[in-house]
């Protein structure tokens, strides 16, 4: 009975423990990814590491800014690059399947010639404030290619 009564009293012990440890875990780490470069190269790897970061888990949003806007419209650039014969747009898109917010900055659509019905679905205009706001976050990291 004293042998009965020892096992669960470690059993609740590590119990306790797992479920403290699981209380005290940190949240998946959030990535923002601000995209400025006009090259493809740099936007595709971007977008590579890009998914691979939410192949791992974690939160990833991508800011599109500048040139790197063009990614964002339904007609985007399809260069494609080697080895996988992927645009950078495409690679975008697999990000958002993967639940990564997108937004162009607030600034792209008023100094180009397109206007918000020629974004893809599920990307919107980002806003000065909002994006403060989550780069400011303590648990975000703030990449820019």
């Amino acid at each position: 009975m004293q042998r009965l009564s020892r096992k669960l009293l470690v059993t609740g012990l590590a119990t306790a423990g797992l479920i403290t440890a699981i209380a005290n875990a940190e949240p998946p780490q959030q990535h923002l990814l601000i995209v400025t470069s006009a090259s493809v190269q740099t936007q595709g790897m971007a977008m590579v590491l890009g998914n691979a970061i939410a192949g791992q888990g974690h939160q990833v949003d991508v800011l599109l800014c500048d040139t790197a806007g063009d990614l964002a419209l339904k007609n985007a650039p399809d260069e494609r690059l080697k080895p996988n014969d992927v645009s950078p747009a495409q690679l975008l898109g697999r990000l958002q399947q993967q639940g990564a917010k997108v937004s162009v900055c607030a600034l792209y659509l008023p100094n180009s010639e397109y206007s918000q019905a020629d974004l893809r679905e599920g990307i919107e205009v980002a806003t000065p404030p909002a994006m403060a706001a989550q780069m400011t976050q303590e648990n975000i990291r703030v990449h820019s290619f």
